[in-house]
Order: C-alpha cells, then structure tokens, then sequence
C-alpha cells in the first residue's frame, strides 16, 4: 500500500452520497474500486481495497456490519465506518479504525483516508475519526 493513494472501497446504498465520495476521494488523489449498495454487490469486486468506507444501513438492510468484517477478512482492508448511527456497529471488523460521522466533510473522509494509509500513528489520529467503543 503507497501511503498518501490508496485503493478505496465505497460501501454505501444513497446513490449521491457514494458520488459525493467519489469526487472527494478522485480529488484526494485515491482511486476508487467500487461501490457497493448492498452485500451482494462485494461478490463483483474487480480489484481489492486498501480501504473501505462502509455504510451500517445499506439497500438490503443493517448489512453494513458484516460487509465491513467480509472486506477485512477477504481482503485485510482498513475499515471506516461512515455513518450517523455508530451504535448500530456491533462487533466491529478486525481491521475498523474508526467512525467518520454523517455529515461528513470533504476534509474528514481525506484526514481519515491519509490516517490509515500513513499506518494510523496514534499521534496524528484525525478529530473527526472516532475510535471505537
């Protein structure tokens, strides 16, 4: 994984708020590998993640939690969670660094993207990325 680009997943079911991250992510630099509004869709991924901004409540439900742990076991991909409602997550994939809350900021998805493509030192963590509980 090159720090500062990365290969960044969008697991997200509204339509214009997985473009409004694709622009922000395109304008940071960072390629997008796809997007996905429901679990099912994780079975056509072309290219694997270094990163996955992931949703909790998706088109088929409160599927984002297990999409989240799929992508960290099949891919050891960073997770981010992008939601307004953290306290849906459950038991968070292994790979979890985070919550980014909605609305979100084109400077918190880029603070929080870098973060984990710089190996998440403890000392430059973003404000706007949550720990979790």
């Amino acid at each position: 994984m090159m720090e500062g680009r990365g290969k960044v997943l969008i697991v997200e079911d509204e339509f214009l708020l997985a473009l409004q991250l694709e622009d922000i992510l395109a304008g940071g630099g960072h390629a997008v590998v796809g997007t996905a509004p429901d679990l099912a869709s994780l079975d056509s991924l072309d290219e694997a993640p270094d990163v996955a901004l992931v949703d909790l409540n998706l088109r088929d439900g409160l599927t984002g939690p297990v999409a989240a742990r799929q992508l960290a076991g099949q891919f050891g991909a960073r997770v981010i969670y992008v939601t307004a409602n953290p306290g849906q997550i459950g038991t968070p994939a292994d790979t979890a660094v985070g919550v980014v809350q909605k609305p979100f900021t084109r400077q918190s998805i880029l603070a929080a993207i870098a973060y984990v493509l710089s190996g998440c030192p403890d000392a430059s963590r973003p404000a706007d990325l949550e720990p979790l509980h």
